[in-house]
């Protein structure tokens, strides 16, 4: 297993992480406690030691089988994380009680890494009216928090602004081949590093989207240069050739997984100047696949139908690029208000006047209405 070190903090940590948001689940939707903890016996036995779970992961319960599955083990074996949902928090008594039942939960008296679960600007805002840092400073003087960090769902600025206003331990952000100039980009890795702030990455396979992709030759170009490698593999060993990088968490649903990764990071190879151009040639083969060229700059909005235009063609093109039917049918049925979807366009054609990029926005806003209804009815 491959381990790096956190500088700033003097620990070193297994550079695969175990996530716990994707537990197998069985019939009804409840964990398969079984085999959920067999992976982690497994993970743990190969040398992971770092174990990410979070307060509504699989509606609670997933911090009640990590927490179960630890229990197994010498308590200074491994790095247990967990976050705070601030979306959940009105007053400081709402963390504290929160912060209490997550260690009831784990059956733990202490975390090693706590998190502002998903912080953006207006969290971060509201978190630093409430001070929940200063509270969770108080946990930690208590041994009941080892180290702070955040989770992060936004843009740069906000990123910039967030982890240049207080001493973070650690930070944890989406990275993968796909979304590196999104959300936090690449100049977000950059600041990290610059300010000694180790990077957890979450979504390295975004979601799963990268582990089977479409067709047309795609995933060819990987085998090409190594035969018989997952594509996943590849997209793990993009995120852990960061220097900076000093956790990968992956969302394990099934033994395969659990071993396809424990291969990966036992003889953990970053990506050769070679293997960074097949990204490069996979990541264009992949947006070739979108439907239309909406950036979403948003000109075309407010819609006088109340149509969300960015947000039904984002949905259409991620669909297209990766096949993830799966994906695209829930957001479908739950991203977006039925007010909002496509089927509300009165064809007025004000949208098309102010769109930058010329896009047939009648034309495609009907294409795409019928499609998305397809898989999901």
């Amino acid at each position: 297993m491959e381990y790096r070190k956190m500088e700033n903090l003097g620990i070193s940590t297994s550079l695969l992480g175990f996530g716990c948001m994707r537990f197998p689940t069985n019939a009804d939707g409840s964990i398969d406690e079984e085999e959920a903890l067999a992976m982690i016996d497994r993970a743990y036995q190969a040398g992971v030691t770092y174990f990410d779970t979070a307060y509504p992961y699989h509606g609670g319960m997933s911090e009640v089988v990590t927490g179960k599955a630890l229990a197994r083990y010498p308590r200074d074996s491994y790095y247990l994380a967990t976050k705070l949902p601030l979306w959940s928090v009105k007053t400081i008594a709402d963390v504290e009680r929160i912060f209490s039942e997550q260690l009831e939960r784990l059956q733990k008296d202490h975390v090693d890494f706590y998190l502002m679960h998903a912080l953006g600007k207006d969290r971060w805002r509201f978190a630093k009216e409430l001070d929940v840092l200063g509270y969770c400073e108080r946990l930690r003087a208590e041994g009941k928090i080892r180290y702070l960090g955040f989770s992060f769902h936004d843009d740069y600025e906000a990123f910039e602004e967030i982890i240049t206003s207080y001493k973070w331990d650690f930070c944890q952000i989406q990275l993968n081949y796909m979304d590196k100039d999104t959300q936090a980009t690449l100049k977000g890795v950059e600041l990290a590093e610059k300010l000694g702030i180790p990077i957890v990455v979450m979504e390295p396979v975004k979601g799963g989207s990268l582990a089977n992709l479409p067709s047309e030759g795609i995933n060819e170009l990987f085998q090409k240069v190594r035969p018989g490698a997952t594509a996943s593999s590849w997209a793990l060993r993009y995120a852990g050739s960061f220097d900076n990088v000093k956790v990968v968490l992956s969302g394990m649903s099934t033994m395969e997984q659990v071993e396809d990764n424990l291969s990966t990071f036992a003889g953990f190879e970053p990506l050769s100047d070679e293997e960074q151009a097949v990204i490069e040639k996979v990541s264009d083969a992949l947006r070739s696949r979108v439907q239309n060229g909406c950036t979403g700059c948003r000109y075309c909005m407010p819609c006088p139908a109340g149509v969300d235009i960015p947000r039904c063609f984002g949905i259409w093109n991620q669909y297209h690029i990766y096949e993830n039917v799966n994906e695209a049918r829930w957001n479908w049925k739950n991203g977006i208000d039925e007010a909002n979807k496509a089927s509300n366009c009165v064809k007025c054609g004000k949208c098309e006047q102010a769109c930058p990029q010329h896009i047939a926005i009648r034309e495609d806003l009907a294409r795409l209405q019928t499609e998305l209804d397809g898989i999901t009815g």
